[in-house]
This record gives C-alpha cells, structure tokens and sequence, in this order.
C-alpha cells in the first residue's frame, strides 16, 4: 500500500491511517482506481462487495480536498442511511489518524433535518447522503452545490434505476461543470452504461476484478435437507459452529421475521433486517449485531446491501443464490482482511444442481456435510 501511495503521490501520512486499521495491501479496485482518480478522469468502477472500494475512492479523495479552504468540496451519494454512516467512519478514521483534516457530515432521509442544516453551517469538506435529503437542502440552499468539484456515487446500480435517475440527474446539475464524477458498482448493465454517460464527460470504464473470485480464506459447506425442515437445519447447523457473527440471508419480510423468531424461540440471539424496518429499530438492529450483542442477523439481498461489518464468521444461504455472482457476493461478507469465513448453504436436494454451478463457476470446493451428535462430519464418510 505504501508503495501504491507513493506512486499516485498521495499524502504519506495517510499511511499511518490505514496502519492502524491494520490495511498493508492495496485491493486489485484501489489499484486501478487511484491513479485514473487523480488523472481527473470520469470513472464507472465495476466494484464487487468487500473489493475495498471505499478506500479506493477516499484515498485519492483525500488529495483532491483543501483542508484549508472552509466550503464544501466533495459529495458522496449512497443509498441507505447504514451505507452512509459506514463511509462517514472511514472519513472520521482517515482524518483522525492522518495529517489531513478533512471534515465530514451525513446527510439522511427520515433523520432530524435542523440538526443537519446546522451540521451544515460548518461547511464540511464532504457530505455522504442518500439523494432525496441531499436534493431537499441543495434546493434549500443549504448544500452549496456550486463548490462541489468531486461527485462519487456508491451502488450506482441502485441509484441511477429508473426510481432515483431524475433525482442523480437534478443533483449533478447543480454541481460544477468541471466537476468529477465517480460511479461505483457491483454490476454495471447496459442500460446503466448508458445512462451513466449522460452525466459524464467521456467515462473510463474500468472492472478490476478477475472474473468471479473467492477469497481462499473461506470455506464452503452445504447441507442437504427437506425444505419443510429448513428452520430446523439451519437452527442445529448454528448450534454446531457457535459462530461469533452470521448473516443468514433469507427470501423476503415474512420469511427472515418467522425464522429469526424461531431462532430466537431456541435461545439464538437473532435479530432480522428487512426493507420495512423502521429506520430507528433498523439502527438499533445494526448497532446491537456490531457490538455482539445479536449473534445472527436475518437478512434479505435487498435489505443486506451496503452492510460492511467486520468480523462476520459465517455465512448461512436459506434460501440459496439463483446465480453464481449473487453466491459471490454473500460470500464476500465474511473472510474480510486475511481472516478465516465459513460459508453455508442448507438446500433441498433439488437445489444441489447450484451448488454444483458454484463450483464450477467459482472454482470452489463446496463440501456436503451431515450434523451427527451436534457436529458437521463429512457427507461421504460412512457412520
């Protein structure tokens, strides 16, 4: 990472930051990205979860920020208040522990908003917020859009569909018209391209990932089942590893509140998180699962998205991926840094034919295994 640094001249002291969050290797996104960042160019990074792509574009943002100058330079879109908070450490760890002292706010819908006019009046160097609420103060005049010089948006795939367009397309308006623009995103679609370059100035289109990769640190199970007995399964399976932090990813409302009910029923502490939270039962939800205080967090796809939790132990697959790029990307919450995760999936013997295009699609080993006594044993031994 020094080396990295060193190359793109970035602020050495920034070295110290990430030292201290114990980050010593540049990820293949923070490769690619920093040096086309501070080329001034247009970019739409194709970035898969847990790829570091926080720090590809805080890294360089932080050279481009004027410390010394009291106005707003930067604007980072994203699209949960979860997100938003999780870029807002980052910033707060980058400024704590570096020479730099880049001040930051967050900017959220359904959240105080005189506390945030006020929180405005400082003139932060960079605002992180979801669009609706960050629209709603630019056109209060509160936001001063015309010192943005540098627009980064986080899960371009969720904010420019056809629900947020109009909204990005208003935002970036207003903005300077030397401004950079930064688009991140897990997948990038045709359509997405397109619209992309609407807003952009002849966009650099880069993907750092080699096709779809695992990190080697984690293991891969499955556990074949009747699906009447899922809850069942997946109840032992949990008592069997004693994980430290798991994410069960799960269908829809209905289904992860049952289940986390359940779980909870046979003295699991399990919480579920889904699109109809409440943002306040949302946050506590999330702040409890950090803290350890809920052991298993019940999750939809949709509802997951944007999570970035360190120290997630093991992954449990309900109701399995319908690609392998999905199995990829649930896969990539745990084993973060170097550490040891444990992925499994309970399926019904009709679902083994996914497991075995994850295999193949993946270039994974995922092991068939049965609970005797309370324990995961091999699938192929004989007992």
């Amino acid at each position: 990472m020094k080396e990295l640094l060193s190359q793109t001249g970035i602020d050495m002291s920034l070295m110290n930051a990430l030292e201290k969050q114990e980050i010593e290797v540049p990820t293949e996104v923070q490769k690619k990205v920093l040096p086309a960042f501070l080329d001034n160019r247009d970019l739409v990074i194709q970035s898969e979860t847990g790829s570091g792509k926080t720090l590809a574009y805080l890294l360089p943002l932080y050279k481009k920020i004027d410390p010394s100058k009291r106005e707003m330079q930067a604007l980072i879109l994203v699209p949960t208040h979860e997100l938003a908070i999780q870029v807002l450490r980052q910033i707060e760890k980058l400024s704590e522990f570096s020479e730099i002292k880049a001040t930051s706010t967050s900017i959220v819908g359904n959240v105080n908003i005189k506390r945030q006019v006020d929180k405005l009046k400082d003139k932060p160097h960079i605002i992180v917020g979801t669009p609706g609420r960050v629209m709603e103060l630019i056109s209060k005049k509160k936001i001063s859009a015309h010192t943005l010089s540098t627009i980064i948006i986080d899960e371009a795939d969720r904010l420019i569909d056809h629900n947020n367009f109009s909204v990005i397309q208003d935002i970036v308006k207003r903005t300077l018209r030397e401004r950079q623009l930064l688009m991140f995103s897990a997948s990038i679609s045709k359509e997405a391209q397109e619209k992309a370059k609407t807003l952009m100035k002849d966009p650099l289109f880069l993907s750092p990932e080699k096709g779809l990769q695992i990190p080697e640190g984690i293991v891969h199970y499955y556990i074949v089942t009747e699906l009447r007995d899922k809850v069942e399964m997946l109840r032992k399976a949990i008592r069997s590893v004693n994980p430290n932090k798991a994410i069960v990813f799960i269908g829809d409302r209905e289904d992860a509140e049952v289940c986390a009910s359940k779980l909870a029923h046979h003295k699991i502490k399990a919480e579920s998180i889904h699109g109809q939270n409440v943002k306040l039962d949302r946050k506590k939800i999330m702040e409890d699962f950090k803290s350890g205080k809920t052991e298993v967090l019940v999750a939809s796809d949709l509802a997951a998205r944007g999570l970035d939790i360190e120290d997630v132990t093991h992954i449990f697959n309900f109701h399995i991926p319908q690609s392998s790029k999905d199995y990829l990307h649930r896969s990539g919450r745990t084993g973060r840094k170097n550490k040891v995760g444990t992925v499994i999936s309970i399926v019904t013997e009709h679902e083994i034919e996914f497991i075995k295009r994850y295999e193949k699609d993946l270039g994974i080993t995922i092991a068939g295994k049965v609970l005797k006594k309370g324990s995961l044993m091999d699938l192929s031994k004989k007992y």
